[in-house]
């Protein structure tokens, strides 16, 4: 018997960053492709879990999250932005961001609907929209800064078009949306009637006295807008996948409609901690601390790439970096990667699958500076000592 699947799936391959970690792991290179960290998460939330886990907390957990996290991500968002968010109404806890992203589209979109989306645009949202049956419509953003063409945006908008994905600080290129393009944004939505999704994972860690300005925050959008992040970005605990998305009664409502049938909830002990890590993060010098880190090892890997030949693009956000490889002569991002890894030892992502053209990708590489600096000046080591060999095998 011959099995078909179904059409939705069936041009889905291995996301680039399973490639290029597999990839990578094969060849023994220094990875800084795919964005985990390579270091520990804070001990005062490791530690929680283990005191959820010893207290035998490790049932089914509420299907919204447990109380304890819906309070913290509540007073978090009041401290930080005002709004006064209620706990039970207007937050949701989900088994990572991805999840959340996920919920929130089959959420919003029926078949033959439109999404648009900033592009380089994070692959799993292509996904997403496949699979609700939708359509999703890019907007460049432009090199080196990353800036958008708001006729552009405004072109994309048609009868079909029901929300806006938007991801700031954004993967994989750096950029933090300027309240002026949110703006744009917003007042579009707003005339058109759409619903944003909002993803900002990266929102703890910003550079050079960047601004974080939540869409939800600005006039008329609260009641439009579904805000997702991630505790794990924050924490660097990635594997304990804990996401949340925030929001107005109604869209909220039916995000969880959708994630009572996806997950149905998310690990209780990891979201003990996380409540219990929200807190202790408000009262110490974590978030400080956090983000004089990730600027150390932008700074550190940033000055390795362009000491290799690779200009780095402006990073404002995230702990991603964009760098050029156009000086090398490689055809493809495609090819520059995989010889990098091959031949060299260290691990990008090459961008243009984050592209619906992977063709029009500019000649750019992604790379994670969420590693130990150690690991950083091994890469740095193994491109100085390979110069050369980059250089020989473009040309």
């Amino acid at each position: 018997m011959t099995w078909q699947t179904a059409r939705r799936v069936r041009d889905f391959k291995p996301t680039i960053f399973a490639e290029m970690s597999d990839l990578s792991a094969k060849h023994g290179a220094v990875n800084l492709g795919q964005g985990f960290p390579d270091f520990p998460g804070p001990a005062f939330v490791k530690d929680a879990a283990k005191r959820a886990i010893d207290r035998d907390l490790n049932q089914y957990a509420h299907p919204h999250g447990v109380p304890e996290l819906r309070q913290a991500i509540a007073a978090d968002w009041t401290d930080r932005f005002g709004l006064a968010i209620d706990a039970d109404r207007h937050v949701t806890v989900t088994s990572g961001a991805t999840e959340a992203i996920f919920d929130s589209i089959l959420a919003m979109i029926d078949p033959g609907d439109e999404v648009i989306a900033f592009e380089p645009v994070y692959d799993s949202y292509p996904a997403s929209v496949q699979m609700a049956g939708a359509t999703l419509r890019a907007v460049r953003l432009q090199p080196p800064d990353w800036t958008f063409a708001i006729e552009s945006l405004k072109a994309a908008v048609n009868a079909r078009t029901r929300v806006v994905l938007l991801n700031t600080p954004h993967n994989p290129t750096g950029k933090v949306f300027t309240p002026s393009e949110l703006q744009a944004i917003a007042d579009l939505a707003i005339e058109h009637d759409l619903v944003v999704v909002t993803d900002e994972v990266y929102d703890r860690i910003l550079y050079e006295g960047a601004l974080h300005v939540p869409i939800a925050t600005l006039p008329g959008m609260w009641e439009r807008t579904l805000t997702i992040n991630s505790t794990g970005k924050t924490f660097s605990l990635t594997g304990w996948k804990i996401g949340y998305a925030v929001g107005p009664d109604h869209l909220v409502t039916a995000l969880r409609s959708v994630h009572q049938f996806i997950t149905f909830a998310t690990s209780t002990p990891f979201q003990i901690a996380m409540a219990e890590g929200m807190a202790e993060a408000r009262r110490n010098s974590y978030y400080g601390t956090l983000l004089a880190e990730y600027t150390e090892r932008r700074d550190v890997l940033t000055a390795i790439l362009e000491r290799a030949g690779f200009p780095v693009a402006p990073v404002r956000g995230s702990y991603f970096l964009m760098a050029s490889f156009e000086n090398f002569g490689f055809a493809t991002d495609v090819d520059f990667c995989r010889f990098l890894i091959t031949e060299i030892g260290v691990t990008p992502i090459p961008p243009s699958a984050l592209y619906l053209d992977p063709a029009s990708a500019p000649k750019l590489a992604r790379f994670c500076f969420a590693k130990k600096v150690s690991t950083l000046i091994e890469a740095g080591n193994r491109l100085d000592r390979s110069g050369v060999a980059v250089a020989n095998a473009a040309g």
